[in-house]
């Protein structure tokens, strides 16, 4: 999924509440956190929550030394040029594209993920299943070829 999948969908939400059609917008998603954990979330892209834009998510920072869970707050002065609202005008659609962005992409990971598992289960189970039929169908002909035997030795018998 391209990043430009994600800007209509950010820019329809950003516009219906900013028209006041939505007091919150809020997604349901699936984040992927292992192979075998995908942990169903929502979480609230308008109107923007302070604390959120602080925290650190469980994929950022992946590859790099340390803590990936904590939370990381930094608070530091800037100047903005041209102005705070100039700047947050310009960042926040950026900021809700990726947002959406991200979301798809955990998503994606986990159907993908769970479709592995699903498939890994799938063959492990074919397999386990070729092997019972495997060894049922070689009883079944050394039950028939027993009673092959058992048939011409009679008639031997029988002929003596």
């Amino acid at each position: 999924t391209p990043f430009a999948d994600a800007k209509p969908i950010g820019a329809y939400l950003t516009d219906q509440f900013l028209e006041g059609n939505y007091s919150a917008v809020k997604v349901a998603f699936t984040n992927f956190e292992t192979t075998l954990t995908q942990t169903p979330w929502i979480q609230q892209l308008l109107p923007v929550q302070e604390s959120v834009l602080a925290e650190k998510r469980s994929y950022e920072g992946m590859g790099r030394a340390g803590d990936v869970g904590e939370t990381v707050r930094v608070h530091r002065d800037y100047v903005f040029e041209p102005s705070p609202e100039g700047v947050l005008d310009s960042l926040l659609p950026l900021y809700i594209n990726y947002q959406v962005y991200q979301m798809i992409l955990e998503a994606r990971a986990s159907e993908h993920s769970s479709r592995m598992v699903a498939m890994k289960a799938a063959t492990d189970n074919a397999e386990q299943m070729i092997k019972d039929l495997t060894l049922e169908y070689n009883k079944v002909r050394q039950a028939a070829i027993t009673s092959e035997l058992l048939e011409i030795t009679t008639a031997m018998k029988a002929m003596e």
